[in-house]
């Protein structure tokens, strides 16, 4: 089973804007982290979780790390971005580890990912163990 990532969409508002933000870029990007993570080789394959209003809303596949400038590395993923079910997740900085136990299911082809819950309710009803 791959290890996944999570990682917040800073500065988007909306699903639709993380989506677009990849539209014109190919087929990969490559985000900019310090550190190799610790186990990366068992995340090539897994996905970087995309965190929207205190929820995991869409995934893109992990490509690979690659060295980048000052000692820091480029996380490779693939630009197309698939939808999930939505999952609480708090906002972090950074990136996180996320085991596949954990990681929310694809929505169905055509489904609607735009059932977002606002942040705080997200968080509370989390918290109340109802989602």
């Amino acid at each position: 089973m791959p290890l996944h990532m999570t990682k917040v969409a800073y500065g988007a508002q909306s699903l639709e804007e993380v989506h677009g933000w990849f539209k014109a870029r190919g087929d990969t990007a490559r985000l900019t982290t310090r550190y190799l993570p610790k186990r990366h080789e068992e995340m090539v394959g897994g996905s970087l979780f995309w965190i929207l209003k205190h929820q995991l809303v869409a995934r893109s596949e992990i490509l690979g790390f690659e060295e980048a400038e000052g000692g820091r590395t480029h996380i490779v993923i693939s630009t197309k971005l698939i939808d999930v079910r939505p999952k609480p997740k708090r906002a972090h900085q950074g990136w996180r580890y996320l085991e596949d136990k954990d990681a929310p299911t694809d929505l169905a082809d055509g489904a609607q990912g735009d059932d977002v819950l606002p942040g705080g309710l997200a968080s509370e009803l989390a918290r109340l163990g109802l989602v």
